[in-house]
């Protein structure tokens, strides 16, 4: 087992995934045109986004993806967990707290004391998780504009 940044090969298993995720929480998900995408801005000339990936015997069986912002209200960069997701024979032996570490040692690096995220509120396993790890909820309804 190795937890590693992604690479251009890995994006047809991430993109695997990120479906799974989705119907996972209940969303939906449309694939069209996500490779190209995720590679320009993961691989691109100014990539933003983060991915690490967990592979076992050459299968990315869990991924991890987390960008740097800024918070006016603390007047200070944090790093946003958008996605922590492993398949579901993966769960429950640690590698979920492995990526959180991971995530946790480059926010450090990146001289981030804060990691933000989401998760739906009837995810209640991975509530549990997050709050195992320190977590804490604030109460939010989470809004979108389609434009």
């Amino acid at each position: 087992m190795e937890i590693r940044f992604a690479e251009k090969k890995d994006l047809p298993q991430i993109i695997d995934l990120c479906k799974e995720h989705a119907k996972y929480e209940q969303a939906d998900y449309e694939r069209k045109n996500k490779s190209e995408l995720l590679s320009k801005f993961l691989f691109g000339q100014n990539p933003c986004l983060k991915c690490l990936v967990i592979e076992q015997e050459n299968l990315i069986v869990g991924y991890a993806t987390f960008i740097k912002q800024f918070s006016t209200w603390d007047a200070d960069f944090y790093i946003y967990l958008d996605c922590l997701y492993l398949k579901e024979n993966a769960r429950g032996n640690g590698l979920g707290g492995l990526l959180m570490g991971k995530i946790s040692e480059y926010a450090k690096n990146q001289k981030c004391s804060i990691i933000q995220w989401q998760t739906p509120d009837f995810n209640k396993k991975a509530i549990d998780f997050y709050r195992k790890f320190g977590g804490i909820s604030k109460s939010k309804e989470r809004f979108y504009l389609n434009i």
